[in-house]
């Protein structure tokens, strides 16, 4: 071939298939299946791996005829066939010709003999599964949040009630990670969210996108568990370890969304349908009752005289029977209203309304307790007021007395005469201003001596 010659894709696809077909005209390969599908063509897609690698894989309908048994996935198997390139993709793949199955593959028996074991243990006993409530207002989805699983479940669930809470928990659904976020999951809810039930939730894939949920700390967690646990992971035909510990399984997650929500619509079609038929009962059972009482007064018109007394008793024995009718058929019917009454208060507008008088009558009251506790302070603030200015010194001074200080530093308070000298400058302190005096003259007297004469003091000449 011409390296500067310029190739289209097409040509050069159909170099490498001739190529690969050529040197590879007939190959046996052993391996797993695994991401087995099978379209209406009847054809039978599949990739062949190992621990290494993987290879895509078709078997044609006319070959299967020679098979053993129905290919699955997890199965380990011999393929005989020619290597060939899909040139639409780009993709080499190994068309099989032969297929001889070996037994299953790894995942396959470490699934089956942990799924032994466990059961072995007690596990997986019906006795130990909770029902989940019929009728709950909350629910927690442990999943993915950007799978099509939640979204299938939310709306179905929206649809079908919509006042159902539902809260959904981030974790991983696949990867090394997956199992140990889902543990750590359902110990964080049963410790902290207020739920009724949990659903484990993811789309189908194949045994390896499903490992997670084949983890043996993952079933224990379940099994642990308060709140009942519900599986829904994969398709209708996918098991795991998860389903087998789990107190309910769901085909798949819109299933469980059906399971677990209850028909608002058929909900009240079923009491509608109930409050005719007990009307229908009823009334039935008055004109049963009317026709006996009718036929039994025309039975005793024809009586004699003495039978008078029979005949009111009778009447008396009907009116009571009226009554007791009409009086079950008013407490059927309050009780009909009281169910009527309770399911219009589950409704959000309501709810919503209660809230917003509770909110509003706390308001009040806080306002309230606020303005209260206002006018309480400022009584308190007042009488401290007062009981301060009542023993302040300022009072003292108001009613003229005065304090007398030194003028030095430190201005000490003079309550003796022998504290200062003669000629000293001190400062005499009134209700309003101050005096700047010198001491010409002082006696030394007792404590609380006032009088006088001027010859026996000095005065005070002010500066």
């Amino acid at each position: 071939m011409d390296d500067r010659r310029i190739l289209t894709v097409s040509e050069l696809s159909t170099a490498i298939r001739g190529l690969l077909e050529r040197n590879f005209p007939f190959v046996s390969v052993a391996g797993e299946i695994s991401n087995l599908a099978r379209p209406r063509s009847g054809h039978l897609y599949f990739t062949l791996k190992d621990q290494g690698a993987q290879i895509k894989a078709v078997l044609f309908k006319l070959q299967q005829r020679y098979l053993a048994e129905v290919p699955r996935d997890g199965v380990q198997v011999v393929c005989r066939g020619r290597i060939s390139v899909y040139e639409p993709r780009g993709d080499y793949q190994l068309i099989v010709d032969a297929l001889d199955f070996q037994g299953a593959g790894a995942l396959q028996q470490a699934f089956e003999a942990l799924e032994r074991r466990l059961a072995a243990e007690g596990l997986f006993d019906e006795h130990l599964k909770r029902r989940p409530p019929p009728f709950p207002a909350h629910i927690t989805l442990v999943t993915s949040p950007r799978g099509a699983a939640v979204h299938d479940f939310l709306k179905i669930a929206g649809r079908r009630c919509p006042q159902v809470r539902i809260a959904v928990c981030p974790v991983a659904v696949q990867g090394p990670q997956a199992a140990a976020e889902m543990i750590q999951a359902l110990a964080d809810i049963n410790r902290n969210v207020a739920t009724e039930v949990i659903v484990l939730c993811r789309g189908g894939g194949s045994i390896e996108d499903l490992q997670a949920f084949n983890d043996e700390g993952l079933a224990r967690a379940i099994r642990a568990s308060a709140l009942p646990v519900v599986s829904a992971v994969g398709h209708e035909i996918d098991f795991t370890i998860a389903d087998f510990a789990a107190d309910l399984r769901a085909p798949t997650p819109s299933a469980a969304a059906e399971l677990l929500t209850p028909d608002r619509e058929g909900l009240r079609a079923a009491v509608t349908g109930c409050r005719l038929r007990l009307r229908r009962v009823l009334a039935a059972r008055i004109d049963r009752e009317q026709q006996r009482l009718a036929l039994a007064r025309q039975r005793l018109h024809t009586m004699t005289h003495p039978l008078d007394k029979l005949l009111l008793r009778l009447d008396h024995l009907a009116l009571n029977l009226e009554v007791a009718l009409k009086g079950g058929l008013a407490a059927r019917h309050q009780r009909l209203d009281a169910l009527a009454g309770r399911l219009t208060r589950r409704e959000p507008s309501h709810q919503l309304a209660l809230q917003a008088q509770r909110v509003q009558e706390l308001r009040f009251r806080l306002v309230q307790a606020a303005r209260e506790g206002l006018r309480e302070r400022t009584r308190r603030f007042g009488r401290a007021t007062g009981v301060l200015q009542a023993v302040s010194p300022l009072a003292t001074l108001a009613r003229g007395y005065a304090v007398v200080r030194r003028s030095g530093p430190g201005r000490e308070v003079v309550s003796d005469a022998g504290q200062v000298g003669l000629a000293e400058a001190v400062e005499v302190l009134l209700h309003r201003g101050v005096l700047f005096c010198r001491v010409e003259g002082k006696k030394q007297g007792e404590e609380g001596a006032a009088n006088t004469t001027p010859d026996q003091s000095s005065a005070a000449s002010t500066s």
